[in-house]
């Protein structure tokens, strides 16, 4: 151990050593004239770009009959928002900000592997974390805290502890801007200015605006070439004017109205604000509001908790100007978890997207709020008919819960605030193994919890919400962890001494599984058909898993469905998609694996991995869902349904913002059209058709960005099947949010229609 310690803290301390035609000039000093280039922008009817001596002017229409103004130009390098107007057409403009900049700043720690990371290599025999493995697996963490300084408190979690102070870099972003670039994506508008520079980060500001909606997207992307980074970082617009009558005005996590008129004196940092749905807006009287956000899911690494920090800023900057934007915690509130906050991974090289949303208005700040909420269905997964919602592997202890709490008509306040999102089938995972405090239970006392979850899924369910007692498996026989998901009641226990039966009859609990080995699970699971799925894949104890038992028979068995989706266990804001680097290569891997094998492709499961919420958490941004396609839940005694509905792939996984009610692989032959009905709400930026022969993966990219925001189409896509022998289809937004269905193994289909969800 010592030895390790030793290697990792050497590691770290190495971590710590010809213009266009179509040109225009805008002045950024008295003495100094600066040109941009549009040579990609195009005109087009209701989104317009002129430029001038004193600016580059964009006009586009809005929603709901408005339109906005937006005159970008620099001053003495600084990009800067001139002028920013919004009307009712054929109404007076108002303004609602005059040269305003951009706000970024950033902090970054160093990078280390959890102890559930070290664990999940040393089962899979990697022994020693040499400096190729550490840069190999060390960006998908979940127990790092790299702003947790020394983090002592950690070291049962982290390598390389205690850490240092030197090891946190802070920056705020400077401008040194001598052009923009103007560029026309269909609908939408993307002008960039190079020359900012913030700490360790080096790039571009890019402002996009998308035409029927009123929406801008503020960003610095930006790269860095230093090694082991984790970071968080601040946005937001400076310089604010303060009249009469401006004011901001938020929801507090109550879901009360709170209001800040500009009366306090000024103040010397950010005053973090605690708001519900991650919102606040800034009103400026008869001329509008402004409402400032962040990316609904990707702005969020997973956590144990879901309870805000705070994601919304404000800073009176004197009598009369303020600024206001988004932020991160530098840390975890809760003590017992504080080594819990990993922030996003900086892989040296990479073009990191740090995000701020705006949303202008020519109403009164309630309207406002109203139509920002409207881009996460109010931060509620919308219904759909024929299906039903479903959330996985949340850990609320609920057997143990239920016990502790005088049995299974306890209140479990969790489950009525995951209902009142939308939600109506939960799967919690009650912990049994060798691991989250399950390894010294006496196996009574886990027979006990099995019958209160059992109980308990019964009785707090209802003709609209189904509970679940499901079970995460820690130290599984079989590697890793292991989530069993029920088709009935089943006991069982961990540990099988010498000679004892598999299956004893308990006076009270009937049936009883004892499980000793790979093969004693296995024959459990098929007896009594239940479902299998590996949690958080490829990082914490099932780090190099499900690679280490690719071959093994058990995961290739019809009952080991699939493995968990959940991004923020290594956030990268590089990724198009959510989880792109970690669940969506390993899906494409796992389906070339297996592409000649006569059985069912593994699936994708979205999964929580939050222990307890309450009403007032970011439950709705914290984590992906299932939309299964169920006309009806089962009743609560039998939730075998579900299960067939999984193990069918009859489910979409989705953040809740891209929905595809429907799906399938249509014709015959070599000659297939993949059909889907795809429906947004922020602006669509691509689908895609992606496959793979048994060995490599390729895709077809559809952009969709002529496509307005809160669209709904229909998808036909000619996909030629030869040579390729699975297919998946995907939909992204321009927000990083997105929806998933099931792929399709075309050795399965044969000739006929298949794949219909």
């Amino acid at each position: 151990m010592e030895t390790m310690g030793m290697k990792v803290n050497s590691i770290l301390s190495v971590a710590l050593v010809l213009m266009c035609t179509f040109a225009f000039v805008f002045t950024a000093s008295a003495s100094q004239a600066q040109v941009c280039t549009m040579s990609g922008y195009k005109a087009s009817p209701g989104m317009s770009a002129a430029a001038a001596r004193n600016g580059l002017t964009i006009t586009w229409d809005g929603d709901k009959n408005q339109e906005i103004r937006l005159r970008l130009a620099i001053d003495n390098g600084t990009p800067t928002i001139r002028e920013l107007s919004v009307r009712h057409k054929g109404r007076s403009w108002g303004t609602l900000a005059s040269n305003v900049t951009p706000e970024f700043s950033f902090v970054s720690g160093i990078r280390r592997i959890d102890r559930e990371t070290r664990e999940g290599l040393e089962e899979n025999g990697i022994k020693e974390i040499t400096p190729e493995v550490y840069e190999k697996y060390k960006w998908d963490p979940f127990w790092d805290a790299p702003l947790n300084i020394p983090g002592t408190e950690d070291m049962r979690q982290t390598l390389g502890l205690p850490r240092k102070p030197e090891e946190v870099k802070r920056g705020t972003a400077t401008y040194r801007a001598k052009s923009c670039d103007v560029k026309t994506d269909g609908t939408r508008l993307a002008v960039t200015f190079p020359g900012v520079s913030m700490g360790i980060f080096s790039g571009q500001l890019q402002y996009t605006l998308y035409k029927g909606t009123n929406l801008i997207r503020q960003e610095l992307i930006a790269t860095t070439e230093a090694p082991s980074i984790a970071y968080k970082y601040n946005a937001g617009l400076k310089g604010l004017a303060i009249r009469d009558s401006s004011r901001l005005t938020w929801h507090d996590l109550a879901n009360h109205i709170q209001v800040y008129q500009f009366g306090g004196h000024k103040n010397d940092k950010e005053t973090p604000l605690k708001t519900s749905n991650r919102l606040l807006i800034a009103e400026g009287g008869s001329a509008g509001s402004i409402a400032t956000f962040p990316p609904p899911h990707n702005f969020f690494w997973a956590r144990e908790s879901a309870q805000v920090l705070g994601y919304n800023w404000y800073r009176k900057d004197s009598d009369t100007s303020f600024s206001f934007g988004v932020r991160q915690a530098e840390n975890e509130e809760e003590p017992r978890i504080k080594g819990n906050f990993a922030l996003y991974s900086a892989r040296p090289g990479t073009s990191q997207h740090m995000a701020v949303y705006f949303y202008v208005s020519a109403d009164p700040a309630p309207t406002t709020r109203t139509a920002v909420m409207a881009f996460t269905h109010d931060d509620h997964f919308k219904p759909l008919p024929g299906y039903q919602v479903m959330t996985h592997h949340y850990h609320m202890r609920f057997g143990l819960r239920l016990l502790a709490e005088a049995g299974p008509d306890a209140e479990i306040e969790d489950l009525r605030a995951l209902k009142s999102v939308g939600i109506n089938i939960v799967s919690p995972v009650d912990n049994v193994g060798t691991g989250g405090g399950a390894g010294n239970r006496p196996a009574a006392d886990t027979l006990r919890m099995i019958a209160a979850s059992v109980e308990g899924a019964r009785r707090h369910s209802d003709k609209d919400f189904l509970v679940m007692a499901d079970q995460e498996f820690y130290g599984s026989v079989l590697g890793g962890h292991t989530d069993l998901l029920f088709s009935h009641p089943v006991f069982w226990t961990y540990g099988r001494t010498a000679g004892q039966p598999l299956v004893e009859d308990d006076p009270k609990y009937g049936k009883v599984y004892h499980i000793g080995a790979a093969d004693d699970l296995m024959e459990m699971v098929k007896r009594e058909d239940i479902m299998m799925s590996m949690p958080h894949p490829r990082t914490k104890n099932n780090a190099g898993y499900p690679d280490g038992f690719k071959d093994k028979e058990f995961f290739k068995d019809a009952h080991f469905q699939g493995v968990g989706f959940r991004w923020g266990m290594g956030l990268d804001l590089s990724e198009r998609r959510l989880c792109e680097y970690r669940c969506l290569a390993l899906q494409d891997d796992l389906l070339n694996w297996y592409a000649d094998d006569p059985t069912p492709p593994k699936y994708l499961l979205g999964i929580s991995e939050v222990q307890r919420q309450t009403f007032g958490d970011g439950i709705y941004s914290s984590a992906p869902v299932n939309y299964l396609k169920m006309n009806a839940l089962p009743n609560p005694n039998d939730p075998s349904p579900v299960i067939k509905t999984l193990m069918r792939g009859e489910y979409f996984v989705t953040s809740g913002e891209v929905l595809i009610p429907s799906y399938s692989l249509q014709g015959t032959g070599n000659k297939r059209t993949i059909v889907a009905d795809v429906e947004w709400t922020f602006p669509l930026d691509f689908v895609e058709v992606v496959w793979g022969d048994g060995q490599q993966t390729d895709r077809q990219i559809i952009s969709t960005t002529d496509l307005p925001a809160f669209g709904k189409h229909h998808f036909q896509i000619p996909f030629d099947t030869t040579g390729k022998k699975w297919v998946r289809f995907a939909a992204w937004d321009s927000a990083g949010n997105g929806a998933l269905v099931q792929p399709v193994k075309l050795i399965l289909t044969g000739a006929t229609s298949a794949g219909a969800r």
